[in-house]
């Protein structure tokens, strides 16, 4: 029995390591750079703002503030230049959440917002302002309908997932040492994709593809309010509640004192969310594509999938996830300016592709393959882009054409963003100018290939089956 919970613990330690830390590897240290504190961002002009880069923290759609942190900054703006002879204006650095800290030491940033509850131990040089938020407790998030836990042990041996960063990991962490201490089972920790922040996270335990995250209570009923189907179990608190907190350099005193003195009296707006619940009420709608039908017309149009992306050298589960997007893997679905079929493709692109047969089953995924693959050679071959954000882009060009796709990694560049990286970065010009269209629509396939990564084995065994019989 013992040498059995040994191999557990080294299996939960291996599995409650962000995956992001594991591919990356360590990362060179780097000295930090002379500090800036209030005098020198004065005459600069720009206070450098670090922020999460999750939806949830720091969006903004359409000139509209729809992460909570952005409300509060520009109101620290205005506090900031109220007497100022030459006014600060924000420039906003978008960061993953376990980068910025990192990115704070390294002189990337004056100011970590991160909106959410950040630890920082282990990491020197840095201060943290009076409570942004007070008294914020981790709690459990499961869908309506799933089982209702009462305790925390009965999580023993279940499934969390987690987006990287999270504060909850060490939270987890401490339960798995409580339970694996009483003989139970510890808590498997999925450490999700890095594509994917805490609303990604809450929008699949939504649709049924994790059946537990644990969030900040005030960040899962913000959520709750547009993703109904969730289910905010408050009873259930991880460890002690936490402050959330802005942090700078120890050496920035006046700027942490000024930071200190506008927390104080400020007062969040009444109607804060009110954008927030217009903009995103109808967008998280993705589905749990792996049910009993699901599976079953995934099934019926497997080998053509496979047959098509293995031509046209893509991962066949990205064709299957597109597909349950367009059509719920349906072949006779009929949309919009005549798509059709299973990709929903038109008439038009459908010629372009040399394709006349595009409304049956085997041409239109070949119409569909080959046009992705047309947008991914002509326009997103670069060597510096991985895999993942390649994808990513080629289906931001099939959704609103690649052009217009090039035209935001440009305006990405000149903002100091980075051109290469979809997610997080380009998005966010897509979201400033053409709204959430696009962003919902990769976020959409994005969920659902990982959905279907996570049971590849299973799904591929199939026909592994199949031929030995």
């Amino acid at each position: 029995m013992s040498r059995f919970l040994s191999l557990l613990l080294c299996l939960m330690l291996f599995l409650s390591w962000p995956a992001a830390a594991r591919v990356a590897g360590p990362q060179a240290w780097q000295a930090p750079t002379e500090v800036r504190d209030l005098a020198e961002i004065r005459r600069s002009g720009v206070l450098r703002v670090l922020v999460n880069q999750s939806r949830n923290s720091s969006g903004e759609v359409k000139g509209e503030a729809i992460g909570v942190e952005y409300v509060r900054l520009r109101a620290f703006e205005r506090y900031l230049n109220r007497d100022a002879r030459k006014p600060i204006r924000l420039k906003i650095v978008p960061k993953a959440k376990d980068q910025l800290l990192g990115a704070l030491r390294r002189g990337e940033g004056d100011l970590v917002a991160p909106g959410e509850l950040l630890e920082t131990n282990g990491v020197r040089q840095i201060a943290r302002s009076r409570a942004v938020v007070g008294d914020v407790p981790l709690i459990l998030v499961t869908r309506q309908g799933a089982r209702h836990f009462q305790r925390l042990e009965q999580l023993a041996g279940r499934s969390v997932a987690l987006p990287a960063g999270s504060a909850a990991g060490p939270a987890l962490t401490r339960l798995n040492r409580q339970l694996m201490a009483e003989g139970k089972a510890p808590v498997v920790v999925e450490w999700v994709d890095p594509t994917l922040a805490v609303e990604d996270v809450l929008e699949m335990v939504q649709a049924g593809i994790y059946s537990a995250t644990a969030v900040e209570q005030s960040i899962a009923e913000r959520w709750a309010k547009v993703m109904p189907k969730l289910r905010v179990e408050k009873q259930l608190v991880l460890g002690e509640p936490a402050d959330m907190h802005w942090f700078m350099r120890k050496e920035a005193s006046m700027l942490r004192a000024t930071a200190d003195r506008f927390l104080e009296s400020y007062k969040p707006p009444a109607n804060q969310d009110a954008a927030f619940e217009r903009v995103y009420r109808r967008l998280y709608r993705v589905q749990y594509p792996l049910d009993r039908t699901g599976r079953q017309r995934l099934e019926k149009v497997r080998s053509t999938l496979q047959r098509h992306a293995s031509q046209q050298d893509f991962d066949w589960l990205n064709l299957a996830a597109l597909a349950f997007k367009e059509s719920t893997l349906n072949p006779n679905a009929r949309g919009a300016a005549g798509a059709t079929g299973l990709m929903q493709v038109t008439p038009a692109t459908a010629r372009s592709m040399g394709v006349n047969d595009f409304t049956q089953l085997n041409g239109n995924v070949q119409a569909s393959a080959k046009y992705l693959a047309s947008i991914r050679r002509k326009f997103f071959s670069s060597p510096r882009l991985n895999e993942r954000e390649r994808m990513a882009f080629v289906l931001a060009g099939y959704n609103l054409g690649p052009q217009r796709v090039q035209s935001m990694r440009a305006e990405a560049r000149r903002r100091g963003l980075n051109p290469d990286q979809w997610f997080f970065q380009v998005e966010r010009i897509a979201m400033e100018t053409m709204g959430m269209g696009v962003v919902s629509y990769v976020n959409a396939v994005n969920k659902y290939y990982l959905a279907y990564n996570r049971e590849r084995y299973l799904l591929e065994s199939v026909e592994e089956s199949a031929a030995a019989n």
